[in-house]
């Protein structure tokens, strides 16, 4: 037996349903019983996880085909209170959140190397509650649709956001110390509401916030208080649109669609990468590109965690009788025949897909080649073109890798600095025969500079310092110790495959690298690699690098660059809005009372930032104000202002930080 097993997932309905029925004497406990139980000893009996908490309390965790907790008849315990004892409650929140099953006759076709029972999670570690998808069949490698009608929301869909907006704003109002177990399962019990009226995207957005709650209140390593804020500003806009009968179709979502035929589909492989979720998952994404430059993937993501990330990187791919590894598949190919495909990319393995390996494909030819021939700064202003204030709209924009050519200028504090080099067809031969010396570089995006000595790739002059930082940082994983690698030699040369960061000016996340062709001072990676090192697996060594003289130092003016982020006074705005989730409406409140609001918003006016600074006042004001009642006694004046007065400031904070961030990666007048 295993006395170390990890609790499996809960979904959302059950665990509410457990807090539900616990008398309010037992919901006081709830919080401290949910911690003492957790750290229990965990043991494994065949599918059945027994934990006993007392002498006479035995809980017995029972999770379906799909490994997760379905219905509350799968947890039992043995106490005379069961089942509405606080073994059974504590246990089941301790649990992690399960995501939503497809609707019942509507299961997807199985992914790959994924059983069949398994509701296959995102491929993106960052969008594990994010996966959504309508039961519609559509077009190969195209985007979750919205729901088609654009009338307004019916009754039962009004009164569920309703219901989802009232929770959400109590949480708001006691913030992360007070958002316990209990005002959790209210958001839960009120996404479930939600999932029943039809409205996904409200679901998953609450789905969200829990975990991010849980997070919070657990201080793990990898939580971010700015994603929570994102998921609990995301949550309230949308359901007080909702609640409002706002007919706009994208505020419904979509709910989980399977996959489709395609037919044929030729696809070549770019890069592998690990993935980790807060959920439990683990596993490796190879993602694909076919000739006419569309993306797809394919991905073997099951519970296990690290461990599990570790192993998928050389795991078996079955898509028909080809049967290859993922890190075969990151530099091979596939002709598939019978293809089948999600709206989001991913290709099926079902019974009738037939697939041949072929050759892969340079990362200079095809629509790979096209890809690194885009100006970076074009690129990256494409994938945040998405409004800010979705964060769904937003994810599946900048989830698109963006290629280009950089030379490393060095490491700075969690990040690598890197400028971009101008597009092969910009750059001057090597022999600098075919410009008339001292004439400039004129590229797309402004002049360029070439280091002295030099008659290779030239320097974007105009374009921004960029930044690189790792796409995880996990121990387990190589991203950080790869980066750090080619830190270590400035002047580098080397071929990027990215994500951009939506958040930072100017920021990539690295997932693969390779070298930059006819070049000396780039990567010299081994034959097998095939010019090209998936971040996240494979781990570069000294010996890959060219020497330390073969590589130019960077110019003076590598390291001129403002940060418009950083330059402008919006933290003062940002701390505000952080603190209200973090310490809850007290807090603001007693922040008021200082004068700090005050005193920031004077500063926020000075720079020119005059709303947010009406915004911080209003704020700041809700959070303090009290009523009274005839008697004149103080009332509570609900939390509903202060979440609509917090939910202006924040959705214009993260509307004027994404049009900074946009204008960080333009080229200067």
């Amino acid at each position: 037996m295993n006395t170390s097993a990890t609790l499996p997932p809960a979904a959302p309905h059950v665990v509410a349903a457990a807090v539900d029925g616990l008398t309010s004497r037992l919901r006081k406990k709830l919080d401290a019983a949910v911690d003492q139980y957790a750290a229990l000893d965990r043991v494994a009996d065949g599918t059945d996880l027994v934990i006993t908490c007392g002498e006479d309390a035995v809980v017995t965790l029972s999770p379906g085909s799909s490994g997760a907790i379905e219905e509350e008849g799968q947890t039992r315990c043995s106490c005379l209170l069961a089942p509405r004892c606080l073994h059974r409650a504590a246990l089941l929140t301790a649990c992690p959140l399960a995501d939503p099953a497809p609707p019942s006759g509507d299961l997807p076709e199985t992914e790959v190397t994924t059983p069949v029972r398994t509701p296959p999670p995102p491929a993106d570690p960052q969008a594990a509650a994010t996966d959504e998808r309508t039961p519609e069949p559509a077009p190969a490698g195209a985007v979750p649709e919205v729901a088609q009608s654009g009338a307004v929301p019916g009754a039962a869909q009004v009164a569920a956001a309703g219901g989802l907006w009232r929770a959400a704003a109590a949480v708001l109002s006691a913030g992360v110390p007070g958002a316990g177990a209990v005002p959790q399962a209210e958001l839960l019990r009120a996404a479930h509401t939600a999932r029943l009226a039809g409205l996904p995207k409200a679901e998953a957005a609450t789905l969200r916030v829990v975990r991010g709650l849980r997070a919070a209140r657990a201080r793990y390593d990898g939580h971010r208080l700015a994603d929570l804020v994102s998921a609990l500003r995301e949550l309230l806009l949308t359901v007080g649109r909702l609640a409002a009968s706002d007919p706009d179709p994208a505020l419904v979502g979509t709910v989980r669609r399977g996959y489709s035929p395609n037919g044929g589909l030729k696809v070549y492989g770019v890069f592998r990468e690990p993935v980790i979720s807060s959920t439990g998952y683990g596993g490796v994404v190879t993602h694909l590109v076919t000739e006419d430059g569309r993306w797809f993937s394919v991905a073997d993501v099951k519970p296990g965690g690290p461990a599990r990330a570790r192993g998928a990187a050389t795991a078996t791919v079955a898509i028909g009788a080809a049967m290859m590894s993922h890190a075969h598949l990151a530099r091979g190919g596939l002709l598939i025949a019978g293809a089948t495909v999600s709206p989001d990319g991913r290709l099926g393995a079902g019974k009738g897909v037939r697939a041949t390996p072929v050759a892969g494909l340079a990362w200079t030819d095809g629509p790979l080649g096209t890809l690194f021939a885009r100006p970076l700064s074009e690129a990256a202003g494409e994938r945040l073109s998405a409004g800010a204030w979705s964060e769904e709209e937003s994810a599946e924009q900048v989830r698109e890798p963006v290629g280009c050519d950089l030379v490393i200028v060095g490491a700075a504090g969690d990040h690598v600095l890197a400028r971009e080099l101008l597009p092969t067809g910009d750059r001057a031969p090597q022999n600098g025969g075919a410009q008339d010396e001292g004439a400039p570089d004129e590229g797309q995006g402004g002049p360029a500079v070439r280091e002295e000595g030099q008659g290779g790739p030239a320097v974007r002059e105009e374009g921004p310092l960029i930044r690189l930082v790792p796409a995880n940082r996990h121990p387990d994983l190589a991203h950080v110790e790869n980066l750090r690698r080619l830190a270590s030699r400035p002047g580098l040369r080397v071929r990027v495959v990215a994500r951009v960061e939506p958040d930072r000016a100017a920021t990539l996340v690295p997932l693969a690298v390779g070298p930059v062709a006819g070049e000396e001072a780039t990567l010299r990676l081994p034959p097998e690699w095939r010019d090209r090192a998936d971040l996240g697996y494979d781990r570069l060594q000294g010996s890959h690098l060219p020497p330390a003289d073969a590589c130019p130092p960077p110019g003076a003016h590598a390291y001129d660059d403002v940060d418009p982020l950083e330059a402008a006074p919006l933290w003062r705005v940002r701390r505000l809005v952080e603190l209200a989730v973090s310490g809850g409406r007290r807090a603001v409140a007693e922040s008021a009372r200082g004068g700090d609001a005050r005193r920031q918003a004077g500063s926020l006016r000075g720079a020119g930032f005059r709303t947010a600074a009406d915004l911080t006042v209003a704020l700041a004001d809700e959070a303090d104000r009290r009523e009274r009642d005839v008697f004149g006694r103080l009332t509570d004046s609900g939390p509903d202002g202060y979440a609509r007065a917090w939910l202006a400031a924040a959705t214009h904070l993260a509307a004027t930080e994404r049009a900074l961030v946009r204008t960080s990666w333009q080229a200067a007048p």
